[in-house]
């Protein structure tokens, strides 16, 4: 199956949005390409870099004509947006998303849509702690992981063309449980940005007194990078995917807790182990 849409819609032309817009550009995916945001001059930036090619500050007119529509927004507003556009979608415009929480949405975008709008939940596994349409680019998901959550109700034929669409953007494509998916993503994705985050609020408490940060050097700013997120977005998947984060969150607390116990003890041994244990996962990624 060879893909092509007449029109793409991008609900959120930033990061992800507009690195997907230049692949369809890259790829001839597309023949035209419309931008719909909440910043107007945002979308005419992403004209002004020939990223999308027309843009509407009109959700029915944005999509009406679309072939596709890719919501590239926080997941908290994904089911409102749905809800505005589902009366002007033409029949097997095919839905799909780059969120980063799929159990939730999953289900309550396939409770909206008509049997004649399919959807897709997807997310790919990449980005960078940069924002905007003027970061994007075209080889964002070379290399990467992209996730599907297909369930019984998705349509097999919208489910091969977004495989296409990712498969185009250099990305491996793996299909998976949405709540698998939720509980996986709590682990190796929301949790590191949780700690990232209370990491640096810890640090700015210390700096009000010291100017520590001063000090901070690549390690800790290598480490804290992904604090640099959009608030909206990670504040949003923490809601969203609140029981796999509060675990996962109980469980790294245990952690902290057992090498605080061996830190007060001096147990010298304990500690080896378990940075031995770390090192040798760490080496597994690589």
């Amino acid at each position: 199956m060879s893909i092509y849409f007449k029109q793409m819609t991008i609900i959120g032309v930033g990061l992800i949005g507009g690195s997907i817009a230049r692949v369809c550009k890259e790829k001839n995916l597309t023949g035209k390409i419309m931008g719909f945001g909440r910043s107007e001059s945002d979308l005419r930036k992403g004209v002004e870099l020939g990223v999308i090619d027309s843009y509407s500050l009109d959700l029915k007119d944005a999509v009406i004509d679309a072939d596709i529509v890719l919501l590239a927004i926080p997941v908290g507003t994904m089911v409102d947006i749905v809800k505005i556009m589902i009366p002007h979608l033409k029949n097997r415009a095919i839905i799909t998303d780059v969120g980063s929480v799929k159990g939730y949405l999953v289900d309550k975008i396939e409770e909206l849509l008509p049997k004649e709008i399919p959807f897709v939940g997807g997310h790919p596994i990449a980005g960078t702690e940069r924002s905007g349409v003027e970061s994007s680019f075209l080889t964002l998901f070379k290399d990467s992981n992209c996730i599907l959550t297909p369930t019984g109700k998705t349509d097999r034929e919208a489910l091969k063309k977004i495989e296409e669409l990712w498969h185009a953007a250099g990305a491996k494509v793996i299909l998976m449980n949405a709540m698998d998916h939720d509980r996986i993503l709590a682990a190796i994705s929301h949790l590191p940005h949780v700690v990232a985050y209370a990491l640096v609020n810890t640090i700015g408490d210390m700096n009000k007194e010291n100017n520590i940060l001063s000090l901070a050097a690549g390690g800790f700013r290598d480490f804290t990078r992904i604090a640099s997120g959009d608030s909206v977005m990670w504040r949003d998947i923490c809601l969203l995917n609140k029981d796999n984060i509060i675990e996962i969150i109980t469980q790294f607390q245990g952690s902290l807790e057992r090498l605080k116990r061996y830190i007060k003890k001096e147990n010298r041994t304990r500690l080896k182990e378990e940075f031995n244990k770390a090192n040798s996962i760490r080496k597994l990624m690589v």
